[in-house]
């Protein structure tokens, strides 16, 4: 059915501000049954949108982990995205204008919360489990605050918080933007954004994804046209992020997931109490391997499980089949567990 969208009439946030007629984007797959109960939510990352055929295609449709002869499975863009759901580069009903600067700082929670919403509106009852990785892992646990709603969890490549590592790389990344002469306080005509800025920003994200040694073996120290190969690679990057993806919409998704902490406000009992299979990936340097096995012993029904890739972070996005073959057995365990309660 391709990208779809529905209003959100009022969505209140942590901060105490309302977005009045939110736009929220979202695509779906299968069909929900006649119990509303088989819904599956799958989380994007970053800089990803709705469309999981596209990047995690090998995952998706009949016979695979997202299973859609049996799942109604539904991908919902982030608040702040400019992919369709309320973001910067929306149009303020109020004023006819693109919110821009003024509009409000985001939380992974008020996300998780409009697209509940979104749920509810498409009529789903239960969702059997929530699964994304990086930001859309930190979905994911955050899903798990609505226990009678989900079923599972399935976060990959993300810890517990966004640590002190991880928050300076996402400051990094902004400062980049913002020394832009085209940022302007994120005020900038719509003919002029500052890419140069978000391309370095892209640059700099780019290097935390992978690995030394992928780096090494793909590049080396080759030169093309007086270039050497890996600064070639990293300019393309930029480019390809700036003829698709909006500054204004980076620095809030980037303090968005600055806001990642499944402790805030909350004790160890108000934790998600659902069974949660933990991926990590132990090439990750982004989001370390040390990080799921203490998010693993921090839930209560946890298990780890390992993925071995070379890639580093962006191997959530690679290794498809490794993916699979993690998840599948665990989710099957789950499904007869939710028979034989039934029965």
């Amino acid at each position: 059915m391709g990208v779809q969208t529905w209003v959100h009439p009022a969505l209140e946030l942590e901060s105490g501000g309302v977005l009045r007629e939110a736009p929220i984007a979202f695509q779906t797959w299968g069909v929900l049954n006649a119990a509303a109960d088989n819904a599956v939510v799958v989380c994007h990352a970053l800089t990803g949108n709705t469309d999981v055929a596209d990047w995690w295609g090998p995952l998706l449709g009949p016979g695979k982990l997202l299973d859609t002869s049996r799942y109604f499975v539904v991908c919902a863009n982030v608040l702040g995205s400019p992919y369709g759901s309320v973001a910067p580069s929306t149009i303020h009903p109020a004023t006819g204008q693109p919110y821009g600067a003024s509009f409000p700082r985001i939380t992974l929670r008020d996300t998780v919360r409009a697209h509940r919403a979104l749920l509810e509106a498409l009529g789903v009852q239960q969702i059997r489990f929530a699964i994304g990785g990086s930001m859309g892992g930190m979905q994911v646990l955050e899903w798990g605050a609505f226990r009678g709603f989900v079923q599972a969890l399935v976060p990959i490549a993300v810890g517990a918080s966004h640590s002190a590592w991880c928050l300076g790389w996402s400051e990094a990344q902004r400062q980049a933007i913002y020394a832009d002469p085209d940022w302007q306080g994120g005020h900038y005509p719509s003919d002029r954004p500052p890419r140069a800025g978000l391309a370095a920003a892209r640059m700099v994200a780019m290097l935390t994804y992978r690995t030394a040694a992928s780096y090494a073996e793909r590049f080396g120290r080759r030169q093309q046209e007086g270039r050497f190969s890996v600064a070639s690679y990293l300019h393309y990057q930029g480019r390809k992020l700036v003829d698709r993806f909006d500054a204004r919409c980076y620095v809030t998704l980037t303090h968005q997931m600055d806001t990642h902490d499944l402790l805030r406000g909350r004790s160890e009992e108000d934790l998600p109490a659902q069974p949660t299979l933990v991926i990590g990936i132990d090439t990750d340097g982004l989001y370390p391997l040390a990080e799921q096995r203490a998010l693993a012993a921090l839930l209560p029904k946890a298990a780890l499980r390992i993925l071995h890739a070379p890639q580093g972070h962006d191997a959530f996005l690679i290794a498809f089949d490794q993916l699979a073959a993690l998840i599948t057995p665990w989710m099957l365990t789950q499904t007869n567990r939710r028979t034989r309660s039934a029965a």
